[in-house]
């Protein structure tokens, strides 16, 4: 018999997962998001993209601001779902909450746990240099992300990639992960592990600090600085003299053969000294510009050394 599932999630990456599980016709009783907020141009309120695709299927959305009133409670409650399934929902359920459903609440975390437990799983997977990530569905309990753990499934890292590429990796992964694991719940073959103690790291909120890039580390890390940070918030650095500086994000680079005071620009296509070898910009983006390829760049801003990134 399919499940009476509650869903909550908020952004992109939270959507195939929803729309997984209401292709394998579960009935999803409710959806939870986070209220919209005021964007653009106009500030007109934008509905969340969970919200967006909850409307398209005409599953009912509810967008409390806390989950820890007694009136939260009981709408919950009133929904009479068996389990209640989370991605990236953005708001911690008490216990209270937690204890509702018949079969728990379960988790879809974009990491391999216990590493990489909190808010950011995937941008601190390729800033830190990790070789792989994966997805996990985990069954909640109060503590933070660590619950008892299903198999997952792993994906590799690879220089190349940037938050933006293995956000788009695991979000596909772990909605079919998601149903396959609701499936086996639904006819009791469901196997959970406690997680292990060894290997424990915690993902913690990007801090706004963090994006200025710092050309005086060996080049692989200020690679995976970038990429990890890619598309958003965005590393960048500033070029220009004191009194008309502009800021650049860099997006995309790769590792190059070259050397010189970190900073420096070493030719006239964007190769970039760092302590330790060199990198060539990809892409960028200008300050309220799109973003662009460094030819493109170039075209518009040629530059040539002696100039310098700081």
């Amino acid at each position: 018999m399919p499940l009476r599932l509650i869903f909550m999630g908020t952004p992109d990456f939270a959507v195939p997962t929803l729309r997984a599980l209401y292709e394998q016709r579960h009935k999803i009783v409710a959806v939870y998001t986070r209220v919209a907020k005021p964007a653009g141009r106009g500030l007109k309120l934008q509905p969340t993209p969970v919200e967006v695709e909850a409307t398209r299927l005409n599953i009912p959305v509810f967008t409390p601001t806390t989950l820890k009133t007694s009136e939260a409670e009981q709408q919950f409650r009133l929904h009479g779902a068996h389990a209640a399934v989370v991605v990236a929902y953005g708001m911690i359920l008490p216990r209270a909450i937690l204890e509702i459903p018949e079969y728990g609440c379960y988790n879809l975390h974009g990491s391999i746990l216990p590493r990489w437990r909190g808010a950011a799983p995937i941008n601190r997977a390729v800033m830190t240099g990790d070789r792989e990530s994966g997805v996990k569905v985990m069954k909640m309990d109060v503590g933070l992300d660590t619950g008892d753990a299903a198999i997952g499934k792993r994906v590799v890292v690879t220089d190349t990639m940037t938050a933006s590429d293995l956000h788009d990796a695991l979000a596909p992964l772990g909605a079919a992960l998601m149903v396959q694991k609701i499936s086996a719940l639904e006819r009791g073959e469901l196997n959970l592990f406690p997680q292990s103690k060894q290997g424990v790291r915690y993902a913690t909120k990007i801090d706004k600090a963090e994006a200025r890039i710092n050309w005086n580390k060996p080049a692989r890390k200020v690679l995976r600085h970038i990429h990890g940070l890619s598309q958003f918030p965005g590393a960048w650095c500033e070029i220009g003299s004191d009194s008309e500086l502009t800021r650049l994000k860099i997006l995309r680079c790769e590792i190059a053969d070259g050397s010189g005071a970190p900073g420096d620009l070493l030719d006239d296509h964007l190769l970039i000294a760092c302590k330790k070898g060199a990198i060539r910009i990809l892409e960028l983006q200008r300050a309220g510009k799109g973003v662009m390829k460094a030819d493109e760049f170039l075209r518009g801003t040629p530059l040539k050394p002696p100039a310098r990134l700081g």
